[in-house]
């Protein structure tokens, strides 16, 4: 599914009076929310799951062309876990 096809069933479940726009307008925002969200707290959707941040410290890595040790920096990511009614 990619994102015109969600959208046009985020409309379908608005009802008839709902236009495709309202429905992308409502992604958006909602999408929006989530993205400004998680940078600062955990967002936990009931009944869908959960996006959280993640921190990787830095560590010793190895260029596996050349056997060379390097240093890969601390690293920031976002992470989803599905809540058990989704999974079911």
């Amino acid at each position: 599914m990619n994102k015109s096809q969600l959208i046009d069933m985020i409309r379908q479940e608005m009802g008839d009076s709902a236009t495709k726009k309202d429905a992308a307008l409502a992604l958006s925002a909602t999408l929006s929310a989530i993205t400004k969200a998680v940078a600062t707290e955990k967002v936990q959707i009931i009944g869908f799951g959960t996006f959280e941040t993640k921190t990787r410290p830095a560590r010793k890595g190895r260029d596996p062309r050349t056997g060379e040790t390097l240093e890969i920096p601390a690293s920031t990511s976002v992470v989803f876990r599905a809540a058990s009614s989704l999974k079911d």
